[in-house]
């Protein structure tokens, strides 16, 4: 028996450290030995004098930073404001006629800010993540050499960043814009229902994490009823926070229907999760997942809401701006940030949330991670409800072994040694598909052409909205599927009972 059974339930980056023990090996290089041109592992490019961290972790760090730090540099491109007091132009700014000219031939230079300079920062990260992905498939080992290309050579890997987004401000507007903008809207749809995935794996793995234990201990139900009741709060106080703000008695009769209309939702799926008929199917199912989802219903719902347009009426002869707070007085008006940082700080919480834990699903559960991270049972319950335990591979797969190829080191290191505490290649493809969601969500999405900073967090879009709206009925039609699906078809039913259809109505008519 694996003596580290007993030692009650792991963290996630316990689980990470164990999954990477070569990493810890080399955390310990002197920071006088670092070569950021080299092979040497990321975590000797950290201080010495810091937590040490195995090479994997400190290497997710760093890409996070690289992210955060192309985010941050297409807000500034981005911005009206950054743009005029810096280059002093209400137009943005060009390369040199007489360089585009000699370097490239033409003389229509593409704009170094605004829309275009965002599409082509995204692009250059995009292709960079992607590269690696493609680089990176089919690694399971932490010694192979390709491990090297996730966790070294990191001044090498920034100069070649700012290479392929040099590279991408060279091309003119016609030759980027018309393929860039459809395949940055099918990467942000994409990166949207990875996240509804996510978001409801993480509703489904705590409610059966958390029963399992309310089954056996009364204080793991009282955990269970503490958090549903917790999470149904923030909806309710959610709820009303929307009517108040963004609403209002002589307008916004489309927020006013958009808000009843999900409150219904939320009121079936909890329906849905206790009936008796989805119950006998799933018998884990259970409150605390609807209300996990309800309350993420009520974030998008405002994420949707704070993204519109304003409304702007005629009350008693004089124009009044609505729907959104702090543009319901007189004109003119100034638009509340406040709630724009909010809403764009937990959007950015999410995508890094969605980054790491769909690599870390990725590696434990295989390629098929999206439909077995469903299915997997507990088998005690835990804090630690959304990192998994090492899943058995199935015959064929890796795990037990590795592949041949991944086998090229001299030592002879434990077999647990040889795993990857998440997947390399599946960590840089969901970077890359992130990417592309920012490009577009910076970029208003279908109307990028007058895209600003100023006016993405604060006036909004109706091409925004509207694709937030529809990201929340999937969400809604997601998680219903998810409970009416055995209802369909399950596996774990038993050839002699009766059929499921007797069985439901047997107990709706006993109840």
């Amino acid at each position: 028996m694996d003596p580290r059974a007993d030692k009650g339930p792991s963290t996630s980056l316990d689980l990470a450290q164990q999954r990477s023990g070569v990493g810890n090996v080399t955390v310990k290089t002197h920071f006088s030995q670092v070569s950021c041109c080299g092979a040497l592992p990321s975590s000797s490019c950290c201080h010495s004098g810091w937590p040490t961290l195995p090479d994997s972790t400190c290497s997710r760090l760093f890409y996070i930073l690289l992210h955060l730090g192309a985010s941050a540099v297409c807000c500034l491109l981005l911005s009206r404001t950054v743009v005029e007091s810096v280059w002093g132009s209400e137009h943005g700014i060009q390369m040199p006629a007489g360089l585009c000219a000699h370097l490239f031939g033409y003389t229509d230079c593409p704009v170094l800010s605004g829309s275009g300079a965002v599409y082509r920062v995204c692009a250059g990260t995009a292709m960079f993540h992607l590269l690696q992905a493609v680089l990176l498939v089919h690694l399971h080992s932490p010694t192979s050499p390709r491990a090297q290309l996730h966790n070294s050579f990191w001044l090498l890997k920034l100069l070649f960043l700012l290479g392929l987004c040099a590279v991408a401000f060279c091309i003119p507007d016609e030759h980027l814009f018309p393929a860039w903008h459809y395949i940055g809207i099918c990467g942000g749809f994409t990166f949207i229902l990875l996240q509804l995935v996510l978001i409801t794996a993480f509703a489904h793995s705590w409610n059966k994490n958390w029963q399992a234990g309310a089954a056996q201990h009364c204080s793991w139900f009282l955990a269970v009823l503490l958090a549903t009741l917790g999470f149904y709060s923030m909806a309710g106080v959610g709820a009303v926070f929307l009517f108040h703000h963004y609403t209002h008695p002589a307008g916004c009769l489309l927020n006013k229907m958009l808000l009843s209309l999900h409150l219904c939702f939320c009121g079936l799926l909890t329906f849905l999760s206790i009936a008796p008929c989805i119950r006998l199917k799933q018998p884990r199912s259970g409150l605390l997942q609807a209300s996990i989802i309800s309350c993420y219903i009520m974030y998008l719902t405002f994420s949707a809401l704070s993204s519109r347009p304003p409304e702007r009426v005629i009350l008693q002869g004089q124009n009044h701006t609505l729907c959104l707070p702090g543009l319901s007085g007189m004109e003119p008006q100034t638009p509340d940030t406040s709630l724009a940082v909010l809403s764009a700080g937990i959007m950015y919480a999410c995508v890094l949330f969605a980054c790491n834990e769909a690599s870390y699903l990725a590696e434990v559960f295989g390629p098929l991670w999206i439909i077995k991270v469903y299915s997997h049972e507990f088998q005690k319950p835990s804090l630690c409800f959304c990192c998994p335990e090492t899943v058995e591979p199935e015959d064929g797969q890796r795990g037990g072994t590795v592949k041949q190829d991944d086998q090229e080191t001299p030592l002879a290191l434990p077999v647990q040694a040889q795993h990857l505490s998440y997947s390399y290649s599946a960590f840089h493809f969901v970077f890359f598909l992130a990417s592309l969601y920012v490009m577009v969500t910076l970029t208003n999405w279908f109307s990028y052409e007058g895209a600003e900073l100023e006016k993405t967090f604060t006036k909004g879009s109706w091409a925004t909205f509207w694709v937030k709206v529809a990201s929340c009925w999937a969400c809604v039609l997601l998680y219903a599927g998810l409970l009416l699906a055995p209802l369909c078809w399950s596996p774990t039913l038993d050839s002699q009972s009766p059929t499921f259809r007797r069985q439901c109505h047997q107990i709706s008519v006993t109840r």
